[in-house]
């Protein structure tokens, strides 16, 4: 179950107007199968949700699709210009990283809008969100480059919902042909300075090592709500649609991960 929210507000403060529910039936599942219809049963289960939504206020639009779940999510999403996507992960295992693989993972390597990566347990039949404070305690990770500064922009819509907020900087063998004038201490503190005029405590760090391992860690160590990160976008180049960090974090964080992409305009 996947869900896309469309903000369409002028206003100084977001809001939230419509919900998209979406949920995907796999290309290798058909109407023609003995016994059982997906469709209709899927299409039930997002009526359940629609009654609820829309009894706080909100409208609410139902999707019931066939094929690729995240292809199809996308081409929901992009036509509306979805301000948020939403999809639920049971994190990693030795096996369910293939599992990530199929929807969220490749989701994040594709979409054109944020998504946020929303954790529940794994191994039970009725799984709970491991973390329900969003936005509470945030990570953010950054490299100093165009896709981080994009990502930090979203504490400016954040804010109200963020109380701490960690931020951490991990120095690779890459950054070798970095200008090595620039202090990645002072330039966190600089992120920092604008944090706390939001009330936000704010930490800082940088590591030094394979920069996906070091954020892991910083998140074993700090167990944030949600790590904010963010993404190189589309490409002709497949593989390379995301970076290996963020990947990394759909793939292996425990919480959940808040992935920004390029803007519409890309």
């Amino acid at each position: 179950m996947d869900r896309a929210v469309d903000n369409r507000t002028t206003d100084e403060e977001c809001c939230v107007e419509t919900i998209h529910l979406a949920t995907v039936v796999p290309v290798d599942v058909h109407a023609g199968m003995p016994g059982v219809n997906f469709e209709d049963r899927r299409r039930q289960a997002l009526d359940k949700y629609r009654t609820v939504i829309e009894s706080t206020g909100f409208d609410v639009e139902a999707h019931v699709v066939h094929g690729t779940p995240y292809r199809r999510i996308n081409g929901i999403a992009e036509p509306v210009y979805a301000d948020l996507a939403v999809v639920g992960s049971r994190g990693q295992s030795p096996l369910e990283n293939r599992i990530i693989g199929s929807t969220a993972r490749n989701l994040a390597r594709t979409t054109a809008v944020p998504v946020l990566v929303n954790r529940i347990e794994r191994g039970t039949d009725d799984p709970e969100v491991l973390r329900e404070q969003l936005f509470q305690r945030m990570l953010f990770a950054t490299d100093f480059s165009e896709h981080a500064d994009r990502a930090f922009d979203a504490f400016s819509y954040l804010r109200h919902a963020t109380e701490e907020a960690t931020l951490v900087h991990v120095r690779s063998p890459k950054d070798e042909g970095v200008d090595a004038n620039a202090s990645p201490r002072e330039q966190l503190i600089e992120y920092a300075s604008t944090l706390e005029t939001w009330d936000i405590e704010t930490r800082i760090e940088v590591r030094h090592g394979d920069p996906a391992d070091e954020i892991l860690a910083v998140e074993a160590d700090v167990t944030p709500s949600t790590i904010l990160v963010g993404s190189k976008g589309r490409s002709r180049i497949r593989r390379l649609l995301l970076g290996s960090v963020s990947e990394e974090s759909v793939a292996q964080a425990t919480g959940n991960v808040f992935l920004a992409p390029p803007p519409w305009s890309a």
